[in-house]
């Protein structure tokens, strides 16, 4: 039976779904007719759980309730609240992951068994894995894990498969930021070197510059960053702020009514120019540079060798990241593709090349290892021995799926154990980069120093996971890496447990979100009215709310519409 697979862009900030047809890819919209599903998770007043817009739209009136932004916590323990409940990253993005497969599935009539999802490239073992079982609880088969600006290639080298070019893709996205460099030739597509910062996105230029907002409110700045509604509803109004921006010189922050704490109000209205803007965000911008000027040295090039510079993610439509690539590059970059729609029509062109798609077959693409891998060792110094030293057996840029090997000696006379840590990172002390896990190696013949030797191999698959195999020279016997040490990490048993608690969570209905939706929008410009504008809102959304209550088809179609007219025309108006 043939397997139904899509391409998944799991965001920070917003995620897609894509499949090929016709020897193209399509981007799948979501229940509201939306391209753009918001990675958001909020749990409703009843203890039904909303995914996308609308509880994105819920950030602001209940941020206590509501999880944005939780793709940077994945590969970590933390437990992320939602008013008396937590959940881990993994938990909410599969929620993010079942929301796009259920409103694939009613797009395309059938069922969606596998997913190809995208990474940022610089994502590192624990949080692959985290993706793949966010994918395992949200019921998807995740066999392929693609990095982010690798399947930006992957859709502009669909169009250009033809054509002999260097390239760079700039990839900034709502929490990420990837640099890769690659080479087109004959239809294939060669991934030469990545780099990127996991913390670094358009999250962070928000918050720079609700910075600067805060900034004229003196002594109530900290009561502001300290209140949950206060502080949710400065990031939304200056993330709104941020897209005007880009198209106009001057814009204003208007916030009636700012809770600033201890019960306390006060009127925010601030105008802010891009020139301000852009002051403030320089050093979010000089950060960008170290991971660009760092993947031209991987790839042994200079910046005036490069044929083209791609820019994808939604925040490049900010003018400042155009500016800053014509100026390392010389060059204009290339929007060729829509930012917010090139990296999942990459995952939907992995999905059918995966799938065997015939109107593909010419098109061919290559990886790179982002990191450098390898072990904690030591060295003998005279009669001293120096720990803790980063030994790396696979570099960073090899050609993936690779695998390597390196062999190491006992230290000491009669040495029974031997102890591997594996670490990813750049740095000359294993302390300084992270640890993926250990494992030791148990009953070595006792023989002087350096007469045992271990063969410590590294396989890196397509998918970025890590395989580790340890075999003793003296006697052949091997053994296996499994890396334990993971806080995101699960088992068998715990996806298990983790899909059934998945299965028990009451989800609004799908065909209900447009009206849930629409409601919590106009709630969250109720909040920021003030006057007539407020009282005639208040009344439009009673009229609606009294229309869902009659449970009439008509009445609430045609409700919702006018609404969503009103609610259009003042979000206009307020612009």
């Amino acid at each position: 039976m043939t397997r139904t697979s899509i391409g998944i862009d799991l965001g920070t900030t917003y995620s897609l779904a894509a499949i090929v047809q016709d020897g193209r890819p399509v981007v799948l919209p979501n229940a509201l007719g939306e391209l753009l599903t918001p990675s958001a998770v909020s749990l409703g007043d009843d203890g039904t759980m909303l995914v996308g817009a609308v509880a994105r739209a819920r950030a602001t009136t209940h941020p206590t309730r509501t999880a944005r932004s939780f793709k940077r916590d994945m590969g970590t323990a933390r437990a992320i609240p939602l008013a008396d409940r937590t959940f881990s990253a993994p938990e909410l993005s599969a929620m993010v992951l079942a929301q796009l497969k259920r409103d694939a599935e009613a797009t395309l009539g059938r069922t969606v068994d596998e997913a190809v999802v995208t990474v940022p490239a610089y994502f590192g073992d624990a949080q692959r894995q985290a993706t793949r079982d966010a994918g395992a609880i949200a019921g998807l088969v995740v066999e392929r894990i693609i990095n982010e600006p690798t399947a930006a290639a992957l859709a502009y080298g669909l169009h250009e498969r033809h054509r002999e070019m260097r390239a760079v893709v700039i990839d900034l996205g709502g929490g990420t930021f990837d640099v890769t460099v690659l080479e087109i030739l004959e239809g294939m597509i060669e991934i030469q070197a990545s780099a990127g910062d996991t913390q670094l996105g358009g999250d962070d230029f928000d918050t720079a510059l609700a910075e600067l907002v805060a900034q004229g409110l003196e002594a109530e700045r900290a009561g502001v960053r300290a209140h949950p509604q206060g502080w949710a509803r400065l990031l939304d109004a200056c993330e709104a702020a941020k897209r005007r921006l880009s198209d106009a010189e001057l814009t204003r922050v208007a916030l009636p009514e700012l809770p600033v704490g201890e019960g306390r109000t006060i009127q925010l209205e601030r105008p802010v120019t891009r020139d301000q803007a852009e002051q403030a965000w320089r050093p979010l911008l000089e950060r960008m540079k170290l991971p660009i000027q760092r993947a031209l040295r991987d790839a042994q090039l200079r910046a005036d060798q490069v044929d083209e510079v791609l820019i994808v993610g939604g925040s490049t439509r900010m003018p400042c990241i155009a500016k800053l690539a014509t100026q390392l590059f010389g060059r204009l970059p290339l929007r060729s593709l829509p930012p917010d729609e090139a990296i999942v029509l990459g995952a939907a062109v992995q999905a059918a090349l995966k799938a065997g798609d015939a109107a593909l077959d010419d098109l061919v693409i290559t990886d790179v290892a982002p990191f450098s891998l390898g072990v904690d060792t030591g060295a003998r110094i005279g009669r001293e021995v120096v720990h803790g030293l980063f030994s790396p057996i696979l570099e960073r840029g090899t050609v993936i799926p690779a695998s390597r090997e390196r062999t190491f000696h006992t230290l000491a006379d009669g040495q029974r154990a031997i102890n591997f840590g594996v670490y990813q990172g750049e740095h000359s002390l294993v302390r300084d980069n992270t640890k993926l896990g250990e494992y030791t190696i148990r009953g070595l013949a006792p023989l002087p120093a350096g007469e045992q030797a271990v063969h410590v191999r590294f396989t890196y698959d397509l998918n970025g996971i890590l395989e580790v195999d340890m075999t003793l020279d003296k006697t052949g016997r091997t053994e296996s890496l499994v890396i334990e040490g993971s806080a995101s990490r699960l088992g068998p048993a715990q996806l298990k447990a983790a899909r059934a608690a998945m299965a028990r969570l009451k989800f609004h209905p799908r065909e209900a979100l447009p009206n849930a939706t629409l409601l919590a929008r106009a709630d969250a410009l109720f909040v920021e009215l003030t006057g007539r504008p407020r009282s005639v809102l208040g009344a439009a959304l009673a009229q609606f709310r009294l229309a869902l209550e009659g449970q009439d088809p008509a009445e609430i179609a045609q409700g919702r519409a006018a609404l969503a007219r009103f609610v259009e025309s003042l979000r206009d108006a307020r612009s």
